[in-house]
């Protein structure tokens, strides 16, 4: 049985976006961070993590993104998962009844024009599982969680109100990491980081390595250098497999006309 650890409790998204990528035959390892779970696959005691990488309504997860640069990992795979936001309570209680409402603060923005017409207390916790389990771990009264419908089923609480979310285009993008790299499939997808020179047209030249080589860049994103302040690394995705001779030329010359380049996988690209 396959080992997949992600991070929050039993009912958060990872996991539905786990289940989605590889069955519901898995032994679950529910971690409290996002670090905990590249930990887990660097020691072995898991063969994958699932990792939130970008949601369509709020961007890049930004931490998951400085741990991909940390860890000697591979993206394995990606999934996009629709997020629908639920609210549920216990059983027996009613929506006029509620007084508080518990979420991960993301959950909480995306369901903010629910949540500001009712009136209701908002108080972020660390997962939107979590904070169902809590509320009926400790049978909170005239409280709510905002959190996934599975999650709802797994601690025996009531929805009373389904898809509350602010925006119905409202996706998640997750990665599986491993130590394994993927094969390459039909469709496959890159991501590289990089560094660039400090220099007038630096960047410039990184985009010409690709463009004339007619590989299309889907996503290109800096972020701050933990090493230096002031000073960027570029998170980059390009349509295809890392094994193909022209990807190899690329990545050898970027080599060239960068002070930093690292592969963090080539995978199946998402539907």
């Amino acid at each position: 049985m396959i080992k997949v650890a992600f991070q929050g409790d039993r009912g958060a998204f990872s996991e539905d976006a786990a289940i989605k990528l590889f069955g519901g035959n898995v032994d679950f390892l529910p971690c409290i961070r996002l670090r905990d779970v590249f930990q887990a696959v660097v020691e072995d005691k898991v063969s994958f993590g699932v990792v939130p990488i970008e949601n369509s309504q709020a961007g890049s997860i930004n931490e998951t993104y400085d741990l991909l640069l940390a860890y000697p990992l591979n993206i394995y795979a990606e999934v996009i998962l629709r997020i629908s936001h639920y609210l549920m309570a216990l059983p027996g209680e009613k929506l006029a009844d509620i007084r508080k409402v518990y979420s991960h603060p993301q959950a909480l923005a995306q369901c903010e024009d629910f949540l500001s017409k009712l009136k209701l207390e908002t108080v972020p916790g660390y997962d939107t599982a979590g904070s169902a389990k809590m509320i009926r771990e400790n049978q909170l009264e005239e409280c709510a969680a905002i959190a996934s419908r599975r999650a709802a089923d797994i601690y025996g609480l009531e929805i009373l109100a389904p898809q509350i979310e602010n925006n119905i285009n409202n996706y998640t993008k997750f990665f599986a990491i491993s130590k394994q790299k993927a094969k390459p499939a039909e469709r496959n997808k890159t991501s590289i980081v990089f560094t660039a020179e400090h220099v007038p047209g630096a960047l410039y030249k990184v985009l010409g390595i690709f463009a004339i080589r007619n590989i299309n860049l889907t996503k290109l994103e800096s972020r701050p250098s933990k090493s230096k302040p002031w000073e960027y690394v570029f998170y980059t995705d390009f349509e295809g497999h890392i094994d193909s001779e022209v990807y190899q030329e690329a990545i050898k010359e970027l080599e060239q006309v960068t002070t930093f380049v690292k592969v963090l996988g080539s995978y199946p690209q998402a539907e």
